[in-house]
């Protein structure tokens, strides 16, 4: 239905630019997050076609970007085939971490490997990085800026982030 894309500096994690693509025949066809697509004073660019790949790609290129960034990347990266020449970097596997997380609180319950059991998604992540009373709006754009905020607070150089 929708795609949001941010623009950040690698170093600060702040935006630099944005756009939100929306697709209306995707959109009318209605979705679990359909009601959450327009948001009042949210610039959209309109798509109206399936193909939303061209849009993206040139904006990335405008950019010169190489590398995204998502959480739980390998979902993203297999559901936006277009964007397969990019290297896909996954933020879940940082954030969800005992070892790169020092906020997980002691008593929370992890895997050997330091991985939290549950509740590691954006919005329990954000919780526990400080946003106490946080609800994620499931609208594409905004969680872009959700999963920008996750690795601003984290604090990690980019380079920590591994592809998959």
């Amino acid at each position: 239905m929708s795609a949001g894309v941010i623009i950040a500096d690698a170093k600060t994690f702040e935006a630099v630019d944005h756009k939100y693509f929306v697709i209306p025949d995707e959109v009318a066809k209605g979705g679990m997050y359909s009601g959450v697509v327009h948001i009042k004073d949210l610039d959209e660019e309109e798509v109206f076609d399936d193909d939303i790949g061209p849009a993206i790609e040139l904006f990335l290129s405008g950019y010169d970007v190489s590398s995204i960034y998502a959480y739980n990347a390998g979902f993203d990266k297999n559901c936006l085939p277009f964007l397969k020449d990019f290297g896909w970097h996954d933020i879940m596997r940082i954030a969800a971490y005992r070892q790169f997380n020092p906020a997980i609180p002691e008593t929370a319950r992890c895997c050997r490997t330091g991985r939290l059991k549950t509740g590691y998604g954006v919005e329990p992540i954000l919780r526990i990085l400080g946003k106490e009373d946080y609800l994620e709006i499931h609208n594409a754009l905004f969680d872009a800026l959700d999963e920008l905020d996750i690795m601003r607070r984290l604090g990690h150089p980019i380079d920590i982030y591994p592809e998959v």
